[in-house]
């Protein structure tokens, strides 16, 4: 059996929509927040269960063949959400990471049918299936709402 490999916190945020666990990496304004907290209540409104893991600041573990992400312990139950500021919110301690969502600068559309070498990403080397995406653009949310029926299904 493999040792689990160390934490390594990463830029990102994490969630669970339903029993997926979903990582959105991408660079400072990018939407990481505003898209998870779209994300969240969207599932919500349809009656899903839906809830932020982590905000800004998450915790890769690998374990047994998959990813487990953790909130930063000193953020954790916080969002920041721009124009708002700090938000307290509803988290879960922990989730299985079943795929990962990179967002792209602002103006910079995704490809439109992505090379197949960018269809994964490993991370603590588990491989992950994996999507770019424009949090700003119209339809991210129901994009990625495809995406993970697609993944979840397949």
């Amino acid at each position: 059996m493999t040792p689990p490999q160390a934490s390594a916190y990463v830029h990102a945020n994490a969630l669970v929509l339903g029993a997926f666990g979903l990582l959105l990496r991408g660079p400072s304004g990018a939407g990481k927040s505003a898209l998870s907290l779209q994300l969240i209540a969207d599932w919500r409104a349809r009656g899903a269960f839906a809830a932020l893991v982590g905000d800004d600041r998450v915790a890769l573990e690998a374990r047994h063949g998959r990813l487990i992400a953790r909130p930063h312990p000193s953020i954790r139950g916080i969002i920041e959400a721009r124009g708002l500021g700090l938000m307290r919110v509803a988290y879960e301690p922990a989730c299985v990471l079943r795929a990962v969502v990179d967002l792209l600068a602002a103006g910079n559309p995704p490809k439109r049918y992505p090379d197949e070498a960018d269809a994964t990403a490993e991370l603590s080397g588990v491989t992950l299936p994996r999507m770019f995406e424009n949090a700003a653009s119209v339809g991210a949310a129901a994009r990625i709402a495809a995406y993970i029926q697609n993944v979840a299904t397949n």
